[in-house]
């Protein structure tokens, strides 16, 4: 798939005709626009890294997170957009009204793949869980280790072993 077809068909900004409420519809959406970006990347240098499926005041957004080797830019964004959009045109599976936005994933981008904790090892991250451990909810440390289970961060000197199902989000930790 040459992602340059869709250029001209289509602009990068997207208000579609669909999207129905419910956190179990979101997921669902999410779901199953991840498996159509992931169709459309497929024979691309481009990753998809996250879909968000969120409404935000009156509106929806269908929040589409992409990244290459070196950095992604707007016209490339712009050309996942517009083969997204021709995509999720066709299979007409929203219900509601929603927003398209392609985008990078930016520096404080989540770890989710196995991939991103493999690049993220020896690096700093921070960590939050759902709920505390000994009245600590978030931590900040050095990615150690992970299995598909676990997160090891090293934090002041110790090791700390975490239950993935209990982050609720981990990423890289940003220094200014």
């Amino acid at each position: 798939l040459f992602l340059k077809e869709w250029v001209d068909a289509h602009s990068l900004l997207y208000i579609g005709d669909n999207i129905t409420g419910g956190v179990s519809m979101a997921n669902r959406v999410e779901e199953a626009v991840g498996k159509i970006a992931e169709e459309i990347l497929a024979n691309t240098d481009y990753e998809l890294v996250d879909v968000e499926y969120v409404r935000e005041g009156a509106n929806w957004y269908l929040r589409v997170y992409a990244d290459k080797e070196g950095g992604i830019n707007i016209d490339d964004c712009v050309l996942i957009s517009r083969a997204l959009e021709e995509k999720l045109d066709a299979e007409d599976f929203i219900s509601d009204a929603y927003i398209l936005e392609v985008s990078s994933p930016g520096l404080g981008r989540p770890l989710k793949k196995e991939k991103d904790f493999k690049r993220s090892l020896g690096k700093s991250v921070e960590c939050k869980l759902y709920k505390a451990i000994n009245k600590q909810k978030e931590f900040e440390g050095i990615l150690k280790d992970f299995t598909e289970d676990t997160v090891t961060i090293e934090t002041e000197g110790n090791e700390l072993v975490l239950d993935r199902k209990d982050i609720a989000m981990i990423r890289l930790a940003i220094d200014f």
